[in-house]
């Protein structure tokens, strides 16, 4: 399927020839990959392939063993944890299985977060945080922390924490696996269309077929490199190369 990316544009976020070795198992064996404004990627396959890996390793969480990734043209694998990790609060975003917000926070300081770890006053990240809450759904429900809330509304709380830094690139590793399949649908689009909008990357991992056949493309690992149409495995795969 062709890439959605402008024509002419640069990738917004590539890898290339990433390996990554936990003792002599091997989780990524030589991939490459590539991902442009307004696209959005699942990443499929069976447990243990190196899935979560790679999504690490395009995070800046951990650094591959060899290869580099760049955020347009800077190369994030070389930068130090503290240079890595203000990366993550301000051009990337998570959004998780089971949300992982803090219990003790109500919904609107869960999504104000990332702007007050920016170093954003409390009473100036609360507006934005409740806008985004406003937008899922939510409004009325600010004040109830993770416990008072459902399942579906607290996955909703956390995507709004994801996106309401205005990420460059989302990376969601099973986001909608707590949820019923309405829940999941209804996250799974308004993380889509809210991606579009702010010409973000988003990039899923997933077990779920109806949730990667909504993305742009899918790929699949296989003990650390790409299945191939042909069935064959590769260390790589390119914007538009494979659905």
């Amino acid at each position: 399927m062709p890439s959605t990316t402008a024509p002419g544009a640069p990738p917004m976020l590539t890898a290339r020839a990433l390996h990554k070795h936990y003792g002599a198992a091997v989780a990524l064996g030589g991939v490459d990959f590539a991902v442009g404004s307004g696209e959005s990627i699942a990443v499929t396959g069976p447990s243990g392939s190196g899935k979560s890996t790679l999504l690490h390793c395009l995070a800046g969480i951990i650094r591959p063993d060899a290869g580099e990734v760049r955020l347009y043209d800077e190369r994030i694998d070389v930068l130090s944890e503290r240079e890595r990790s203000h990366l993550r609060r301000t051009r990337f975003s998570f959004l998780f299985q089971f949300g992982q917000l803090l219990p003790e926070l109500p919904a609107d300081e869960n999504v104000a977060l990332p702007l007050m770890l920016g170093g954003m006053p409390r009473r100036n990240a609360l507006g934005p945080a409740r806008e985004r809450l406003a937008q899922l759904g939510l409004a009325g429900k600010e004040d109830r922390r993770p416990g008072e809330l459902s399942g579906g509304e607290a996955q909703r709380v956390a995507l709004a924490r994801a996106l309401v830094v205005r990420p460059a690139v989302v990376f969601a590793d099973e986001p909608t696996g707590a949820l019923d399949r309405a829940t999941g649908d209804q996250v799974m689009s308004v993380l889509l269309q809210t991606v579009a909008e702010l010409g973000a990357a988003l990039v899923v991992v997933t077990h779920d077929p109806v949730i990667a056949a909504r993305c742009t493309r899918t790929i699949e690992l296989v003990d650390g490199r790409i299945r191939r149409d042909d069935g064959s495995l590769a260390g790589s795969v390119r914007a538009g190369a494979t659905r």
